[in-house]
């Protein structure tokens, strides 16, 4: 796959096939987007794939959806989710726990989502369709899902085989985006 082409193509996905999606397959999604840059090469991103169908349905609640009813209807239908996790207080911070920049903890943020679309153009480059997820209740899905002390919940991702093949929306011209100084 071109990369421009991906970055182009790649829908989010909010509907699959009743197919499990092999654990080999995931890990070689992972394998590639563990080169997602980083502050300051600190790899702090984590995935943790629920593949349990007893495990999706309980994360699928409404309780874990933040009460966003229509996530829990997508996510429990997916043959997998992605949690995307960060270790605390290392991207953005000096040694000492300080923080480096103005910037301070949203660097952690910013590395999970860089972490999150390096995953789903990878997920896309090997035939899947994912949805980045950011309506949850992270102490719920803890209830659920034994997540390290030291690691916060970034984002879900439903992944599966597509029963979809969605338009693109319609995008702002680059020069609606850009500003030259």
């Amino acid at each position: 796959m071109e990369l421009v082409k991906g970055i182009k193509e790649r829908r989010s996905i909010r509907k699959f096939k009743e197919q499990k999606v092999p654990r080999e397959l995931i890990t070689e999604i992972v394998d590639t987007a563990r080169y997602a840059p980083s502050w300051k090469n600190t790899q702090t991103a984590r995935y943790i794939i629920i593949d349990d169908a007893e495990k999706i349905a309980e994360l699928s609640s409404i309780e874990c959806m933040a009460n966003f009813a229509y996530n829990s209807k997508v996510a429990v239908a997916a043959p997998a989710i992605v949690l995307i996790t960060y270790i605390k207080g290392v991207a953005g911070f000096d040694s000492d726990g300080t923080p480096s920049t103005k910037k301070g903890s949203e660097w952690q943020m910013f590395d999970a989502g860089i972490a999150a679309q390096t995953f789903c153009l990878a997920a896309y480059e090997k035939g899947l369709g994912t949805v980045i997820m950011g309506y949850f209740d992270e102490d719920e899905i803890k209830k659920v899902i034994d997540i390290p002390q030291d690691q916060a919940v970034a984002a879900m991702i439903p992944i599966g085989y597509p029963n979809i093949n969605p338009q693109a929306p319609v995008r702002k011209e680059a020069d609606e985006l850009v500003t030259f100084i």
